[in-house]
Order: C-alpha cells, then structure tokens, then sequence
C-alpha cells in the first residue's frame, strides 16, 4: 500500500509497464472524457486500444512511481504534451506537476522553444491545473485524435507555454 507522504520518483517508461500504463490510461481517461466525446471515440477506447498504444509509446514516455507502483505518466511527442494522467488516487499529490514539468522538458530538450497540449472542453478539473501550472489557453480547436478508421474530431482547449531553451536533465 502506498502513502501521499511517498515521494514520486520519475523516470522513463520500460517496455515492462506498458501494462501498467496501459490499464492507468483507460481508467484515467475514462474520468477526464466520458460525456465530453463522441460515442465513436469512446467505443475505440477499448483495453486493447490502450494497451497497444501504451506499448508504442514507451520511448515517448516517463513514468512516475510512488511506492514501486506507477502513479502517472507523461508522453511527449514532438513539441506536444501528447498524454498526461495520473491514477485517482494520487491527483493533488504534485505527481501530475512533477509529470508536466518532466514533458515541458522533453519538449525543450529536442529544441523547441513552445510546448503545447489538448485538453478536452468539458475537462475543467484538467483545464484549471494547467492554468495554475502557467500554461495559456489559446482557444477551442478541433483536435484529431486517432482512430481505428482515421481521425476521431474532439473538441479541445489548445494549452501552450514558452519552454526554457536547452533544458536538460531528469529523466
């Protein structure tokens, strides 16, 4: 059993928690996009879905463990924060801020000097956190989020932030 007195130790995700993630995920998910997307989408979102898009993106991805469990994890692809959720038990515990900050530095790290995410409209819990963590929102915008047939349209907030250059370190 894990603790909140427990500091999150970050680091990259292993081919090996890509289960973890996976099932992480779709919980998570679930909680942020359920009655704020489409049936379609929410159809696709099957385990099997999960588990095989946390599996390719393990290189893209740092975890963050609390008591040798993962407690959330982050996936920066390009100059996007492409995911970022964090089990219900440890939201408000600075693992999600421990996360974002770790994907601002990925972002920074391949050169570029702006980070951006979506986050879905109806998600206010997510939307306020990136407004405290210094992040603008610049405006809805209609994000395309893969599908098994192509592209699912989802209504987003575009979230972005200046990102120091040449930043380096954790994990």
């Amino acid at each position: 059993m894990t603790t909140h007195d427990e500091k999150p130790v970050l680091r990259p995700a292993r081919p090996g928690d890509a289960a973890a993630v996976a099932r992480l995920w779709e919980s998570a998910w679930r909680d942020a996009h359920l009655g704020h997307v489409s049936d379609a989408l929410v159809a696709m979102r099957t385990p099997e879905s999960f588990a095989a898009r946390a599996a390719a993106r393990v290189p893209e991805t740092a975890v963050a463990e609390v008591g040798g469990e993962i407690a959330g994890f982050v996936t920066a692809a390009g100059d996007e924060v492409e995911q970022l959720f964090v089990a219900a038990e440890h939201r408000g515990t600075g693992v999600a801020a421990l996360l974002l900050a770790e994907g601002e530095r990925r972002v920074a790290a391949r050169g570029y000097d702006r980070v951006w995410l979506a986050v879905v409209t109806g998600n206010a819990r997510a939307r306020r956190f990136y407004a405290r963590q210094g992040w603008t929102d610049e405006g809805p915008f209609a994000y395309q989020a893969e599908g098994e047939d192509g592209p699912v349209t989802v209504p987003c907030h575009r979230y972005a932030k200046p990102v120091p250059s040449g930043a380096t370190g954790a994990a």
